[in-house]
């Protein structure tokens, strides 16, 4: 059992750190040494040892110090305490603060070999059981957050995101407006060492660059007219958990240079403040524009892009993975309508469904269906329930009419901005809502795109 077994020896007696040193080398276990408490501190987060055997009475800091250290890096680590000045009241006090053993010099080298073997096989037990536990908790959050789709293209991305779930690495998501970004950035969440800490999600493009600022950092009472009180930012509130920045590509250069900082410096520093605050946070990005092609355009930080697109996941639209329509439409109906009044569809309404192209992607379904569910009133759903663009338009060719070969995503979404437009009648606000999209988000881009309805 001690064979790969480290164990840190921490005295400052000389002569008893070398004897010990050589007892459990020649037993098999590694051994790492310390001449005294204040070097064992600065020590122990690297080397995170399994078993710390540590002299209580030593200058700089006692071995009850190490042992709160230690508690602090891995509370599966077992501490053992030896002291010369033994007693009951120091045995009892180290055991509460989580010494696996209190040992009184002299001692024999078995009995310590003995208890330091206990230490290890206790320790390994601790190991695999909360090992154990974490997967079945992964295995069980998995089914019940997994994302509703079995299409080929889906389903790939899906097992990029398991994989990737466990890492701390920060995973870029890119694909059309509604493609379902943040649901996939919560199923990493869920599969994560993280998912017990919170997932907190912002979308970059509906804030003022000054508003988001203040989200993202947080803010010192003071600093600006308004500020009455300190406020925290996203990136500290989610210490622990994951921030999922929703539209990175619309972000000023300004805020970029923060964002870059944040993620590097792994602290933040409030609006208004001078003292940075240190973060640990997992950062999800998601964006339907082209990054690479803003970074020509000078538009977007090529660094920031790097540090964001460690992980890249790029999802598929809903016409790409047209097998998909029949579930999602169920689960959107079973989670709509509720056990007490189950919602149906007929045949006919269904094949509407899953021969429309769907350029607003699964948030456009969503948004039918709740429509559909509304107008029918209890009754199963038909054609004449469904939205009009949905039975009668042609929807691909509407998108599609005057487009170039191989459009960038920028021209296939002015087309679809102003396709959706077109459809609710010039309704700026019932628009944002088919886009899923915020007011001022769509302001911006009726702007930036020059559409005049």
């Amino acid at each position: 059992m001690s064979d790969n077994v480290h164990i840190m020896l921490v005295d400052d007696e000389t002569a008893i750190l070398e004897t010990l040193q050589i007892l459990f080398r020649n037993e098999g276990f590694q051994v790492s040494a310390c001449s005294s408490g204040p070097e064992a501190l600065e020590r122990l987060a690297e080397e995170r040892p399994d078993i710390v055997l540590t002299d209580i009475r030593m200058p700089g800091a006692t071995g009850l110090e190490v042992l709160a250290r230690a508690r602090e890096v891995d509370e599966e680590m077992a501490v053992i305490l030896m002291t010369a000045q033994a007693s009951l009241q120091s045995a009892v006090r180290a055991v509460n603060e989580g010494a696996y053993h209190y040992l009184q010099k002299p001692f024999a080298n078995d009995e310590l070999l003995a208890i330091c073997r206990r230490a290890a096989e206790a320790r390994q037990l601790k190991v695999e059981n909360k090992a154990l536990k974490k997967e079945i908790r992964r295995r069980e959050r998995q089914h019940a957050d997994r994302p509703v789709g079995k299409a080929r293209p889906f389903t790939d991305v899906l097992k990029l995101a398991e994989t990737v779930a466990p890492t701390d690495s920060t995973v870029l998501i890119t694909g059309e407006s509604g493609s379902g970004k943040e649901v996939v950035a919560r199923y990493i969440h869920a599969l994560s060492d993280r998912a017990d800490h919170r997932f907190y999600s912002i979308n970059c493009g509906a804030l003022p660059e000054s508003l988001l600022e203040s989200e993202l950092f947080g803010h010192v009472k003071g600093s600006f007219t308004g500020a009455v009180k300190d406020k925290t930012g996203l990136l500290v509130a989610a210490d622990g958990g994951t921030l999922f920045l929703d539209e990175i590509g619309e972000t000023t250069p300004a805020t970029q240079v923060k964002l870059l900082r944040a993620l590097q410096e792994r602290e933040v520093i409030p609006v208004g403040s001078t003292q940075p605050v240190p973060v640990d946070v997992r950062i999800i990005a998601a964006t339907n524009r082209e990054l690479e092609h803003e970074i020509r355009r000078g538009q977007f930080r090529s660094d920031l892009y790097y540090r964001l697109n460690v992980i890249a996941l790029h999802l598929p639209p809903l016409r790409d993975r047209k097998d998909d329509v029949p579930l999602l439409v169920q689960w959107f109906m079973d989670r709509m309508s509720g056990e007490d009044s189950p919602g149906s569809m007929d045949d006919e309404a269904l094949q509407l469904l899953c021969e429309y192209d769907w350029p607003g992607n699964v948030r456009e379904l969503e948004n039918a269906l709740e429509h559909a569910l509304i107008v029918a009133k209890g009754a199963s759903v038909g054609p004449a329930h469904l939205p009009e663009r949905v039975r009668e338009a042609p929807p691909a060719q509407l998108v599609a009419d005057g487009l170039p070969p191989n459009p960038s995503m920028e021209v296939i979404e002015r087309a679809y901005i102003a396709w959706v437009l077109h459809a609710e009648g010039g309704n700026k606000t019932r628009a944002a809502e088919v886009l899923g999209i915020d007011p001022s988000t769509l302001y911006r881009k009726l702007n930036r795109y020059g559409i005049e309805v």
